[in-house]
């Protein structure tokens, strides 16, 4: 943002010429010095409420193993929440997993128009314009979205180890849940620990859903993912299996032609 010499949007492998495309809308805790930490502690800002930890380290991996564009808003959600729609309530949330969010609680119209001006639009745009190529040159595509969510949420326990979230199209997620099933190790939640119905899938509705891409929100607990090395463990899990399903979108794409 204006205040400090980083780009809010970073993009990474743009030219990768794999079939997905992975987004990660919660990958920073990063807040602009304008806002002071809006209001809040370092642990707080190191905290889930501030950003998805581990998500960026899985997505980096699979960006490698797949050759896949990786896109991301380097801004924490707790300045603007990518992953929702301008007008969703929680855009800017001032209470978040039961802290309230100082900075964030007498937002005017103004500043929520210059945050979203500021990262949620650039965000978005960034992601049009590469799947406007890919279409443009014929590119087979599917947008893969990252999170991660925490092992207790008000004090109830989530049992899942990953959860897979989808809409009615599910070209992508059933065949991934599928091989996820596979291994008895794990629990799969299927639109856990949130569903669409929550307002989480607003990334994927709006790039994958409205182009007729294939595509699926991947949520991983974050204690699973907690350091370098488990975040490449579960990027190698999760690209063994999406790389068997490219075979699924090239033939999406033929069918289109």
């Amino acid at each position: 943002m204006a205040d400090d010499s980083r780009s809010p949007v970073r993009e990474e492998n743009r030219a990768g010429a794999g079939p997905f495309v992975i987004v990660c809308d919660h990958a920073s805790n990063f807040v602009p010095s304008r806002y002071a930490g809006l209001g809040l502690s370092g642990d707080n800002l190191r905290a889930h409420i501030a950003w998805d930890p581990g998500a960026l380290g899985v997505s980096r991996r699979l960006s490698a193993l797949l050759d896949a564009p990786l896109l991301w808003p380097d801004v924490s959600r707790l300045v603007v929440d990518c992953n929702r729609d301008p007008d969703a309530p929680d855009l800017i949330a001032a209470e978040s997993e039961g802290r309230r969010v100082p900075g964030n609680v007498s937002v005017d119209g103004a500043e929520r128009l210059h945050r979203l001006a500021s990262v949620h639009v650039p965000y978005h745009l960034a992601i049009e314009r590469l799947l406007d190529e890919r279409a443009a040159a014929g590119r087979a595509t599917a947008l893969v979205a990252v999170h991660s969510f925490t092992p207790v949420y008000r004090g109830v326990s989530r049992p899942w180890q990953i959860g897979i979230v989808f809409d009615d199209d599910r070209r992508l997620s059933a065949p991934l849940v599928a091989a996820l099933q596979d291994d008895p190790a794990l629990t799969v939640g299927l639109n856990e620990p949130y569903g669409p119905g929550d307002r989480v899938y607003y990334t994927v509705t709006r790039h994958a859903r409205e182009r007729g891409l294939p595509g699926v929100m991947i949520e991983i607990r974050n204690d699973a993912i907690a350091g370098a090395a488990a975040e490449t463990v579960w990027g190698d899990r999760l690209g063994v299996i999406l790389a068997s399903l490219s075979t699924i979108i090239s033939g999406e794409a033929d069918e289109v032609v």
